[in-house]
């Protein structure tokens, strides 16, 4: 599809302000680029990865190893994205399977995502006040997600002849939403599960055509969709 720049102008979807270090739990969403199905495809409502999304699922669970502060809840990887739930703790935690079952989130201030350009983040090591926290920030997270795998999916088209993508694997910007409190929590991560059920009426199925608008940037959503469905 030729890139219509009132359409495709790239625009912040991060939210003003906020401070992505601060502990809490997070929903993001990342889409390959151009919509094309590199990851598995979907049968009777099941997810079939293939050796691809097999990786993702690796480099899901290895942001515990790289991210002290971070801990890993419900993830699915569909043929186009990934879905996931990353908890910041505020503190170095205890990697195991259940580490993101009973931790208590702490409400997080929410608004939809920013319509205009300006990023604001937090670096890692900037000055804080005595006794503060700042732990990893969003951004930094997703970002070593998407230069691992992406590093990972190069050498294999190369070595194991995996289906090759043109550009970039991921697309540059991603979904993120805050979550507010544990019962929203839950609610996406039911989400998250029956992802696979939903593929053929999905926003970034290969078919909706420029549905994929709406859900990246947040505009256009039915009434009934939550602000974080994608």
């Amino acid at each position: 599809m030729p890139c219509n720049p009132k359409i495709h102008r790239r625009r912040s979807i991060r939210l003003p302000n906020y401070d992505y270090s601060r502990s809490g739990a997070y929903f993001v969403t990342i889409c390959v680029q151009g919509r094309s199905c590199l990851f598995g495809h979907v049968l009777d409502g099941e997810i079939r990865l293939n050796e691809a999304g097999v990786m993702l699922n690796r480099w899901y669970n290895e942001l515990m190893r790289k991210f002290d502060d971070i801990a890993c809840d419900a993830w699915v990887c569909m043929p186009n994205h990934v879905h996931f739930i990353v908890i910041n703790t505020g503190h170095a935690c205890p990697h195991n399977d259940s580490v993101g079952a009973d931790l208590r989130v702490r409400p997080a201030l929410h608004a939809r995502p920013n319509m205009g350009e300006h990023v604001v983040s937090v670096e890692m090591g900037e000055h804080v006040g005595e006794g503060e926290h700042v732990g990893s920030p969003l951004r930094r997270v997703v970002q070593w997600f998407k230069t691992m795998s992406t590093n990972e999916y190069i050498r294999s088209v190369k070595q194991h002849g995996w289906q090759p993508f043109f550009g970039r694997l991921w697309q540059r910007n991603y979904w993120e939403h805050i979550v507010r409190d544990e019962s929203e929590l839950n609610r996406i991560r039911e989400y998250i599960a029956t992802n696979p059920v939903r593929w053929e009426m999905d926003r970034l199925h290969p078919d909706q055509g420029l549905r994929e608008i709406s859900a990246m940037y947040g505009v256009g959503h039915p009434a009934d969709d939550a602000d974080w469905m994608i």
